[in-house]
């Protein structure tokens, strides 16, 4: 135990001292069901698992032939094992949404928050419920709200802030939306808020663009139309305290300048670090991965590059650091996707992260011994319930 206490300690030494270079890792899930190639889809994370829902794919093979009663879309719901390395397909109760493509996501304690999306055809079909998935019951339920509820509409991005959630732009397909709404999870009350700018003073109208926070302010990051992506070098930030929307310059990196524009790429926040990768900047798949720190708005590129450029993807973060992408579309002129996995680090991990991978794979077969085993063997409640 001992000298595998002093081996962790050795590879977290590594990752501090910047030695240890940060590569994107392929998860590999030989012999199992995995969910079929996708785009358009949304996921998120807990301790335990990623959960993928939804998704688009116009290959009838790839997309499950005569066997998918939605196709070319994926009414569906997967969760990732994380401790077992393994696929699922979650059995739920309840009316799932069918507006299954570019919907909004976000996890609230054990609830996944689904909003807006389009299904088929796109633009004709979107949605502007919220609905709601317990992960420990697999129950769904649609939320019922008071209120002026925001436009049918997809490819927005939402984020949840002291108990509120903020919705920010979208499209109905034919126009693209500047209008942020505020949804009260307590009383369930919908409020378009009307910023203090002047019109011309506003965010440009966008969507599959990405949301951030600080708790005083919420960032945008990147987004576009069909015909253009926004660049990075500013970012509008809505003030929850003033009403207002700023615009912010951010800080280049010293030796490559700023991340390129784009937009149907993946964010994901770790304390005051973001974190985005791939998307499409209008006429490239971008692989590349970028951190911008929310208390100097200094941009920063980091040594991984995604296995494959990837747009239209998802990404979620684990509460340890740990950064999944799954899917998205990889080749333009295919139009093809993958189903893909893949898993980066974002932080050094902790010295309880570190033997507790190095646990799961010299003991394979540790999630299949009954907890009270688990229990003899010294685990503790909290890593039990993540074999689980």
């Amino acid at each position: 135990f001992f000298w595998l206490i002093f081996q962790m300690l050795k590879i977290q030494a590594a990752f501090s001292s910047g030695t240890q270079k940060i590569s994107l890792l392929l998860v590999l899930s030989v012999g199992q069901c995995v969910p079929p190639p996708r785009s358009g889809h949304r996921c998120v994370a807990d301790s335990t698992n990623l959960y993928v829902f939804g998704g688009y794919n116009p290959d009838f093979e790839e997309a499950g032939g005569s066997e998918n009663e939605d196709y070319p879309l994926f009414r569906e719901l997967w969760r990732f094992h994380f401790a077992t390395a393994t696929w699922q397909q979650v059995r739920t109760e309840g009316y799932m949404p069918t507006e299954l493509a570019s919907m909004s996501a976000v996890l609230h304690g054990n609830n996944l928050l689904v909003f807006g999306g389009t299904g088929i055809p796109f633009g004709e079909n979107n949605g502007n419920d919220v609905h709601v998935c317990n992960v420990q019951y697999k129950r769904w339920n649609l939320l019922n709200c008071r209120g002026k509820k925001p436009n049918k509409i997809y490819g927005q991005a939402m984020v949840i802030i002291n108990g509120y959630l903020y919705v920010f732009g979208g499209t109905t397909g034919y126009l693209y939306s500047t209008d942020l709404h505020r949804l009260d999870l307590t009383t369930r009350e919908w409020t378009h808020l009307k910023p203090n700018n002047a019109p011309s003073d506003l965010p440009e109208e966008r969507y599959r663009h990405e949301l951030a926070h600080d708790g005083q302010r919420i960032y945008i990051l990147g987004g576009g139309t069909s015909w253009t992506s926004y660049p990075l070098d500013k970012i509008h930030a809505y003030n929850l305290e003033t009403n207002y929307w700023e615009e912010i310059t951010t800080k280049s990196h010293e030796k490559i300048g700023y991340p390129a524009a784009r937009r149907c790429h993946s964010c994901v926040q770790v304390k005051h670090e973001v974190f985005i990768c791939g998307g499409y900047n209008g006429e490239l798949i971008l692989s590349d991965l970028w951190k911008i720190n929310l208390q100097t708005f200094q941009w920063t590129k980091l040594p991984a590059i995604m296995p494959e450029p990837a747009y239209f993807h998802c990404a979620a973060v684990t509460p340890a650091g740990c950064m999944y992408v799954h899917g998205g579309v990889i080749n333009m002129s295919g139009n093809r996707r993958t189903g893909s996995l893949y898993k980066v680090w974002l932080v050094v991990p902790s010295l309880l992260e570190l033997t507790w991978e190095k646990l799961l794979k010299t003991f394979p077969h540790l999630a299949q011994l009954s907890t009270l085993q688990l229990l003899s063997l010294g685990l503790t409640h909290t890593l039990i319930q993540r074999l689980k």
